[in-house]
């Protein structure tokens, strides 16, 4: 079982926003909170967001670099990834692969595809 995932970002508030609701509604609860970061935690894995420091901003992030390329959650429903959707929409988001959405990942793996503020692809996929 993985225990945690930290992620330095670039914008601290900014990527709290957009990641409280997601995971919130994936059903993580707030764990950490302190000056320069949060975690959120589902059973024993928590998922950590740090302000990354002004020296190290010069270089941005690019998923097709070496490193992490994505992250993948488990949705409860087709309906479930339905709803995550419509949220994303209503904020603006932008949906990766929408022309193939949300069978993106072929015809029998349903999900959404989509980039946090700093570029990351997230997707959430239905069981």
């Amino acid at each position: 079982m993985l225990h945690h995932v930290e992620i330095y970002v670039s914008n601290l508030p900014k990527s709290l926003r957009f990641w409280g609701w997601l995971l919130e509604e994936l059903g993580y609860e707030v764990y950490q909170q302190w000056e320069k970061g949060q975690s959120w935690k589902y059973e024993g894995t928590y998922i950590v967001f740090v302000q990354t420091e002004e020296r190290f901003l010069d270089v941005e992030y690019h998923r097709c670099r070496v490193g992490l390329n994505h992250l993948a959650f488990h949705g409860k429903s087709k309906e479930h990834v339905d709803l995550i959707t419509k949220k994303l929409r209503g904020m603006g988001e932008k949906i990766l692969y929408d022309d193939k959405h949300p069978y993106a990942g072929g015809k029998d793996y349903y999900a959404v595809f989509f980039e946090d503020p700093d570029r990351i692809k997230v997707e959430i996929v239905a069981p």
